[in-house]
């Protein structure tokens, strides 16, 4: 039995990192970053990586299909209880996708969505400082914060349903959010 946790936030919010730190020091615990997980398929030079490479550049959210995809073999394919999956959902679409996935396997319990909360002023300036690529100028970053805030309240409104949303301020420092992150993971 897996246990799933999608860890949500704005470009910047600094998800990504906290999800490393606890999967670095639990065993029993994985990290995907869907992100990582499609630029290495751009880095592969496969047809798929073009069409990808071809979306993220431009700051658009890949098909769903091959996002999904690429989710559940990375689960799958994991020996950890465990799953932290980070930058998941990211639109309506990829939210009913894989809630319409996860119904049909019975091996992955999505425990929660953590939403790192950061104001728009505090992922800019984190995104345009860490220059890790092409994607990260200006107005790549507004475009990515403007897909990410558009559905960001039905993605909320969809999980406080369930129960599963729990919000963590992200503008604190990297240790006072990766500490409440485990505690809640660990509950």
């Amino acid at each position: 039995m897996k246990n799933l946790f999608l860890i949500i936030g704005a470009p910047g919010s600094g998800k990504t990192t906290d999800a490393q730190i606890i999967a670095e020091h639990d065993e029993n615990i994985a990290h995907y970053s869907t992100g990582e997980l499609l630029r290495a398929e751009v880095a592969s030079g496969s047809e798929l990586g073009k069409i990808i490479g071809k979306r993220m550049s431009a700051g658009e959210l890949v098909p769903v299909e091959v996002a999904l995809d690429t989710i559940v073999k990375a689960i799958n394919g994991s020996t950890c209880s465990t799953i932290l999956i980070d930058g998941y959902p990211r639109s309506d679409e990829q939210m009913m996708g894989l809630d319409s996935v996860l119904k049909k396997e019975p091996n992955i319990v999505l425990k929660a969505v953590i939403e790192v909360v950061v104001s728009e002023k505090v992922a800019m300036n984190r995104v345009l400082g860490r220059n890790r690529g092409d994607d990260d100028n200006i107005e790549v970053f507004k475009n990515r914060m403007r897909i990410y805030t558009e559905p960001l309240k039905n993605i909320q409104k969809f999980y406080e349903s369930k129960k599963l949303l729990h919000k963590i301020d992200g503008e604190r420092d990297i240790e006072s959010v990766v500490n409440d992150m485990k505690k809640f993971i660990a509950q």
